[in-house]
């Protein structure tokens, strides 16, 4: 039996005028892959496997799911991008190695938090939220609430995983992502919804300490933004969404000539543009 669903908002609205399609696309090719670092240090320290049932909130297109599933897990992503969900499907379809067209027996992609689990499986012991938040300002407006109706369908003590940007210091793509706040301040438009700001210290645990979750351990990840040249690097930070607001407030030209000329730093002579960053995350129980 279908479960019925429980619409849930995203991190941060993500609407911009450009076609959603390569939007997705861009991310799933380019962007997403930045990240990979990140789910395996978390499914390591977790020791992910075959006991683990797991429900991963802003699933995207899928990578973190296809990581967990090659390690034995059960996951289900949700995810309100339903392009990014598409190219999920595709790749949790495919497989990898010896788990080639049986991963997908194994995972299941909804639009939204699911309000009970499937019948005949046990409760989630493992919630995710791999998108990283405290960069754009609102990000994490959504999260509580999506957690708050996640927590009741797993385990009791259930371990819960936030991710969010480290130190601007620590995050050689953080003066790329001031262009948003100073185009969208240019422009005269309040700085809300993914405008970029600094990341605080405590952005993860004033998340948990909203969504009623208790701190059990943290941990960071290098994960350096590395692109074939300048074009790619555009399109790639351009479909995480940090660059929405910006786009609104003045146009998708404008930003990506003033994203191309900050990467320019970071530039190799090879034509390769790389951004060392760290990442950080929480882990939770319930």
């Amino acid at each position: 039996m279908t479960p019925t669903l429980v619409r849930h908002h995203r991190y941060a609205d993500s609407s911009a005028p450009v076609d959603a399609g390569t939007r997705a696309r861009d991310w799933a090719e380019i962007q997403e892959r930045m990240l990979a670092p990140l789910y395996e240090a978390v499914y390591a320290r977790l020791e992910v496997g075959a006991g683990t049932r797991m429900l991963s909130l802003g699933c995207g297109s899928g990578l973190a799911l296809l990581i967990a599933a090659s390690r034995g897990a059960r996951v289900t992503g949700v995810d309100t991008d339903r392009d990014r969900l598409a190219l999920a499907r595709e790749r949790l379809a495919s497989g990898t190695g010896h788990d080639a067209g049986r991963t997908d027996r194994r995972a299941r992609l909804v639009d939204s938090v699911p309000a009970a689990v499937p019948d005949g499986e046990a409760p989630y012991n493992l919630l995710t939220a791999f998108q990283p938040i405290g960069c754009a300002a609102g990000d994490s407006e959504g999260l509580a609430p999506a957690l708050a109706s996640a927590v009741p369908l797993a385990v009791r003590g259930a371990t819960v995983v936030l991710a969010g940007w480290g130190p601007p210091e620590r995050c050689a793509t953080a003066p790329v992502l001031r262009v948003a706040a100073r185009l969208t301040g240019s422009a005269s438009t309040p700085r809300s919804g993914n405008g970029w700001r600094p990341a605080l210290r405590d952005d993860l645990e004033e998340v948990a300490a909203r969504a009623g979750l208790k701190p059990d351990g943290s941990g960071r990840v290098s994960c350096p933004f590395g692109y074939a040249d300048v074009d790619s690097a555009v399109r790639g930070l351009l479909s995480t969404g940090l660059f929405d607001t910006a786009v609104r407030a003045t146009d998708r030209t404008q930003v990506e000539k003033e994203v191309a000329e900050a990467l320019h730093p970071h530039l190799r002579p090879d034509g390769t543009v790389w951004m060392p960053n760290v990442f950080r995350y929480l882990v939770c129980v319930t």
